[in-house]
């Protein structure tokens, strides 16, 4: 895979920033750039504190926590999340790809039930194979492998990036002192960021409830109104039966965005009885901007319909969840 100058330098870059911040690491000939990264283990309380950035949503920082260390037959981990409503916001926008189940043998993330390698461990130079993340096909090599130290221990990082058929690339840091990722970013053939995600910092023994929420795209919708255009009634239907995995949704879970300019705008959900699960209206200059909910014990159809005059734009992202919760 041919890799363009500049994205190797940011990579090398992103590889020295947090140099002596993160601490950690082991000491010896094993910090050679040419010795095997060995798979992390991790213990329940392990935690990561990331910030997402996403071109439609506002920036967003979230722990990862280990929550459990024996699921899928006791072969992987179940990272969750240490904030209800962050929990609930990820899974409606669907950005974060680590949350959920982990592979112990190569911290593989599952996509659609199947764990996708998107390390490879030992982590030598020139190392390539491929994965699946974001629904896309990704071919991935390993550009460099670096020793670094903080004045006390030594680690190392692995440079890795990977391209799609498409043009997109996804470019990524994996830190041998944090066990896990130092950075990610996923840009399209045009360039624009779709995800970066950077680590704040980590630590071990995390004390208090985590929660990790099963969730699967139910509806997705967006309508732009221009000033001059007549009035509109759009009606839209959607089913919520179970989970893929057989189990039934607890919640539906809501992401919505509303800005009136001087035109109005309503939006009512109903479900198969025709009681309303969400209604909201808004006036000209009124604006609701990334307001997260949820509708308790979904069930079967429901209409949704929206009224737009004016100058005014509406999208909702509504996604069906199973909520798993620990105390630690």
């Amino acid at each position: 895979m041919r890799i363009q100058p500049a994205i190797l330098l940011v990579l090398l870059m992103l590889a020295s920033t947090m140099s002596g911040c993160l601490g950690g690491g082991s000491d010896g000939d094993s910090n050679s750039e040419n010795a095997p990264f060995n798979v992390p283990t991790w213990e329940i309380g392990d935690w990561w504190l990331y910030t997402f950035t996403t071109p439609e949503f506002s920036d967003d920082t979230a722990r990862l926590v280990v929550a459990e260390n024996d699921t899928e037959g006791g072969t992987a981990y179940n990272l969750a999340i240490s904030n209800h409503v962050e929990a609930r916001r990820h899974a409606a926008l669907n950005h974060n790809p680590f949350l959920g189940r982990i592979t112990h043998d190569n911290l593989s993330a599952y996509e659609n039930g199947v764990p996708q390698p998107i390390f490879r461990f030992p982590f030598q130079k020139g190392d390539s194979w491929e994965f699946t993340l974001f629904a896309i096909e990704w071919d991935a090599d390993v550009l460099e492998v670096h020793v670094q130290s903080d004045g006390v221990t030594s680690f190392r990082t692995a440079v890795i990036t990977a391209s799609a058929d498409d043009g997109s690339t996804l470019s990524y840091i994996f830190d041998e002192s944090a066990g896990f990722l130092r950075s990610l970013i996923w840009k399209d053939s045009q360039g624009v960021e779709h995800l970066n995600m950077q680590l704040s910092n980590f630590g071990t023994n995390y004390e208090g409830d985590v929660w990790f929420i099963r969730a699967t795209d139910l509806y997705s919708g967006s309508w732009d109104h221009d000033s001059g255009m007549p009035d509109v009634e759009i009606r839209d239907t959607f089913f919520v039966g179970d989970h893929p995995s057989g189990e039934e949704y607890d919640e539906m879970i809501y992401y919505l965005d509303a800005r009136m300019g001087g035109g109005t705008g309503s939006l009512t959900l109903r479900d198969h009885t025709s009681a309303s699960a969400l209604e909201r209206a808004w006036q000209p200059g009124e604006s609701e901007e990334g307001q997260l909910g949820e509708i308790n014990a979904p069930s079967q159809d429901y209409t949704l319909t929206i009224t737009q005059s004016g100058d005014s734009e509406i999208s909702i992202i509504i996604a069906g969840g199973i909520t798993f919760s620990w105390t630690l």
